[in-house]
Parts: structure tokens; C-alpha cells; sequence
């Protein structure tokens, strides 16, 4: 199974609606009708056809793409309460913080572009001809504490990798949460056809690495002097774990 192609979208109308929500993330069908210019009625039946075939799903009134993540699930560690679960249009905003604290605190220059991505584009999941975007969320009382995302690339050369990025805020490491949401992360990603998956991180950033290391990835090469951080030039650390 792969979920990195599109299936075919019958009709023109039905690709206009779905292109239309990948870009926007998430809206209301009647936000969706009135920006296409599509009669009530006939957009209702388009919908319930791309519902029926896997194409979009509804979540809270929003329609969004269908990518499916797999249910929630909670655990309890070091007294600490917390759901892992696939992310919602919702979290969004919560991501982004996290990701931005996370960088703060330990530098981490993947996940500071998915961060940027995240904010131009406005849109959580991604999922056309070009790319992929899953994220898995770690929520404490309905706040996001943590991150996992999957992004693959339609380069046919290179369409069987996925990147993987994953953090915790600080103040909830310890609790096991960087470990099930990598977990999630890298069973999704075998389940939807990639066969590896890559990450880069500067070679300061110790903690990630060992955390990576501990989890199975290898460092397969070192680009000396490849980050500027402030007035040093820092080393990336190219790691990868083979999902076969």
C-alpha cells in the first residue's frame, strides 16, 4: 500500500474541490461551494463521492485531505497523563510553538523549516502530486506537547524516503513521549511504502543524535562547516534508519 499517489479524481469539479482543500488545510463545505462557485446540491454530491472513494474527510464540519493515522492512545508514565494521536488543522498552531521552544531550547534546523513551512502555507497535511506531509501529535489536557512528522517527496529517485522529524517541549522529556511518537511516525511510514528514512541534524545537538542513535538510526555522513549558527560553522549529522 502506498499513499504517496494521488488516485485518480474522476471529474474536473472533483479535483478543483479536493486541490482546493489540500491547499487550505481544512474549511467549511460552505466556504468550499461559495469559493468555487459550485451549486449546494451538486457540491454535496461531489463531496459524499470523494468521502465514499478516500479522498477527503469530514472532522468537526471541516473537510479535509484523508490521510489516515490510526486511532489515539493514551499513556501514563513518571505520573505524567498523555495522548499520541495523528494531528488535526487544529494543532497547527500548537506544533508550530512547540517546534519554535524546542528550537529555542537545542538547535534543530529540520524542524525550524517545518515550522516556516507550516506558517507560509497555513495548511497542517499535505497530500498531491508532489509531496506528503503526516504529523502525530503528543497532547497534554488538549495542549500539544510534542511533534512527529513524515513528509515524503515524489522524486521518483527518491520517492521510497521519507523525512522524519520529532520533539518534545523540555519540560515533558523523560516520559517516554520523543519515543512513541517516533515510533508512530516510523510505523506509518512503513506502512504507506517508504523504505527509509532520513534526518539531519547539527552535530551540537548531542541529545537528538543520542536519542536517534538509541532508536536504531545510523549517522551515514558528516558535511563539515555546513550550518551557520550565530558566528560558528557547525557540522551536520546526515542519519537514516533503513525501514525494510
Amino acid at each position: 500500500m502506498s499513499v504517496r499517489r494521488i488516485p485518480p479524481i474522476e471529474t474536473d469539479v472533483r479535483r478543483q474541490i479536493y486541490d482546493y482543500v489540500e491547499r487550505q488545510g481544512a474549511v467549511d463545505p460552505e466556504t468550499i461551494a461559495a469559493a468555487l462557485d459550485i451549486d449546494p446540491e451538486s457540491f454535496n454530491h461531489h463531496l459524499a463521492i470523494l468521502k465514499r472513494d478516500g479522498h477527503l474527510a469530514v472532522q468537526h464540519g471541516q473537510v479535509q485531505v484523508a490521510l489516515d493515522g490510526g486511532a489515539a492512545e493514551e499513556f501514563t508514565e513518571a505520573g505524567v497523563e498523555y495522548v499520541i494521536r495523528p494531528a488535526r488543522q487544529e494543532d497547527l498552531s500548537g506544533i508550530v510553538g512547540a517546534i519554535r521552544e524546542t528550537v529555542e531550547k537545542q538547535r534543530y534546523v529540520e524542524a525550524e523549516t517545518v515550522a516556516e513551512q507550516l506558517e507560509y502555507e497555513d495548511a497542517l497535511l499535505r497530500h498531491n502530486d508532489a509531496r506528503t506531509r503526516m504529523f502525530f501529535v503528543s497532547v497534554v489536557d488538549d495542549e500539544v506537547v510534542g511533534w512527529a512528522h513524515v513528509e515524503g517527496s515524489e522524486v521518483a529517485k527518491l520517492a521510497h524516503t521519507a523525512a522524519v522529524t520529532v520533539g518534545v517541549l523540555p519540560e515533558y522529556r523523560r516520559h517516554g513521549m520523543g519515543s512513541h511518537l517516533l515510533q508512530r511516525s516510523l510505523t506509518w511510514a512503513a506502512e504507506h511504502g517508504y523504505e527509509k528514512v532520513y534526518n539531519s541534524i547539527p552535530a551540537t545537538n548531542q541529545l537528538a543524535a543520542e536519542f536517534l542513535e538509541a532508536n536504531g538510526w545510523e549517522t551515514e555522513a558528516i558535511r563539515k562547516d555546513h550550518y551557520k549558527i550565530g558566528d560558528r560553522y557547525v557540522a551536520e549529522l546526515m542519519m537514516a534508519r533503513t525501514l525494510r
